[in-house]
């Protein structure tokens, strides 16, 4: 979702007439479409086995949905792979056959829909992905989940996992008629029993809509727990401008309209490139989300408890609306909020473009939050030792410390939006390479020399890519995945 600040930054300048604002924005965004880069065929080339809300009827089970999932990269292949050289300098091109970064060429191809079984299962958790990721951003909790006993579907979302040309095309209903799917497959599978939802980044958003389908719908199984990763829940104003943006492309010439942000295509299982449509998409997605929340009726079924997974500096959705607009207005004693500090031994106050220690103090002192926070930060401000603060709802009190035999690793100084449920030894995003140096490694490069020598753009390599206290997320959610079945009266 990173192509979506492109958008925001059209806020920040002085206010000025509505007219001439407007007349700006366009201006900014013409220059935009006609001065980008060339468009390659991962950025043309329109894939029609693609699954639809207009198929549901035809594509009825999750078995359907692979099927024509197979089709689709098979199509794949024929458009676009075949389009693309291949050889030594094609290594760091995803759609050069044979190459690097050829998610094709690896064992399993995490950009498909997974399915993890069990002869026994605790219980079933569907994984939902983020806009421009694939089911690989989930992976590791996955098979964590698995190895507990739990019966795991990593859901590929439309648009996704194949080229970046697929976020052109998709829409709300298509998301939304897949997570319905799977989540029918899953119930079915277990028989009615516990099933939960784990949504990254605009999968959030996406588990946030079946939820609150569900509590209206009794012909939709009830997930008895959500956890929500890095969510989605309310992006700048300024993305409402996606659709018009996207709607001027359609214009001889301004075919460049049609994306926020294009870049080479190096990552196996993220789009680099973002489409217009996919920020218009999410736009819809949380405004949506963010007013049925807000309209929830006391007198209806309570939403299932939500655990949240936040960093408190993120450059896509902020913290305010994950308090404003959806904990703090949800039933009081069921939801907790895990947050990331910055490294305070490592970001200096003097190197700070916007501190979010006030924030975060606001919420350890308000009393009338209605659910727990859990605050991951320094033991000390002298110490990279961090600690877990506890505080329970509608209290002012730190109720426990626990100490998490976790530090921050040196030179770190904050997670990020895209780090939060990969860990460290993730062998495409993390701490250290692996040993095999056959395979692409895209994690933590301490790399200082001239600009414009390497392939990666400069804010690749800033920017946080795994998590050193995903211990955390993992653990916490399997404590919570107890918690919410053992509520329900669904486990024994």
């Amino acid at each position: 979702m990173t192509g979506m600040s492109l958008l925001a930054k059209s806020d920040t300048r002085q206010p000025r007439s509505g007219a001439l604002q407007l007349a700006t924005i366009a201006l900014l965004l013409l220059v935009q479409a006609c001065s980008g880069p060339p468009l390659k065929p991962w950025h043309t080339e329109k894939l029609t086995e693609e699954f639809t809300a207009a198929q549901a009827e035809d594509v009825q089970s999750f078995a359907d949905y692979q099927q024509l999932e197979q089709r689709l990269f098979n199509q794949l292949e024929e458009k676009v792979y075949a389009e693309v050289e291949t050889g030594p300098e094609y290594q760091l091109v995803r759609y050069s056959a044979g190459s690097a970064a050829d998610p094709q060429s690896k064992t399993p191809n995490w950009n498909h829909s997974f399915e993890l079984t069990s002869e026994a299962p605790t219980g079933g958790v569907l994984l939902l992905h983020g806009m421009s990721d694939s089911p690989y951003s989930l992976r590791a909790l996955a098979q964590t989940l698995n190895q507990r006993g739990y019966w795991v579907v990593g859901l590929r979302l439309p648009g996704h996992g194949t080229a970046p040309s697929g976020l052109k095309y998709v829409s709300p209903p298509d998301m939304i008629a897949a997570v319905r799917l799977a989540m029918a497959h899953l119930d079915a599978t277990l028989g009615g029993g516990p099933v939960h939802i784990i949504g990254y980044s605009a999968g959030a958003s996406l588990a946030l809509d079946f939820a609150l389908d569900a509590i209206e719908d009794t012909t939709l199984p009830v997930p008895v727990s959500l956890v929500l990763i890095s969510p989605a829940i309310r992006v700048h104003s300024a993305a409402g401008m996606a659709r018009f943006k996207d709607g001027m492309s359609g214009v001889p010439g301004l075919k460049g309209m049609a994306w926020l942000q294009v870049q080479p295509e190096f990552d196996p299982y993220k789009y680099n490139s973002f489409a217009t449509n996919a920020g218009d998409v999410v736009h819809q997605l949380t405004r949506s989300v963010d007013s049925r929340v807000a309209a929830l009726d006391s007198t209806k079924p309570a939403m299932p408890p939500i655990l949240v997974f936040k960093s408190t500096v993120d450059a896509t959705v902020t913290t305010e609306a994950v308090v404003d607009n959806l904990l703090a207005v949800l039933a009081p004693d069921r939801n907790e909020l895990v947050l990331f500090d910055i490294n305070r031994t490592a970001a200096k106050s003097t190197l700070l473009i916007d501190d979010p220690g006030p924030l975060t103090q606001r919420l350890m002192d308000d009393a009338t939050l209605p659910f727990t926070v859990t605050f991951i930060t320094n033991e000390n401000l002298q110490s990279t030792a961090v600690v877990a603060r506890h505080k329970d709802p509608f209290t002012a009190d730190v109720t426990d410390i626990e100490q998490l035999d976790l530090a921050w690793p040196s030179g770190v100084i904050s997670l990020s939006h895209v780090a939060l449920p990969f860990p460290p030894d993730d062998p495409l995003y993390g701490r250290r390479p692996p040993d095999n140096d056959d395979i692409l490694f895209l994690g933590e490069m301490a790399m200082q020399g001239e600009r414009g020598l390497v392939k990666l753009p400069d804010d690749w390599l800033l920017r946080l890519r795994y998590n050193p206290f995903y211990q955390v997320i993992e653990t916490r959610v399997l404590e919570w995945f107890d918690t919410a079945s053992n509520r329900s009266g669904l486990k024994e």
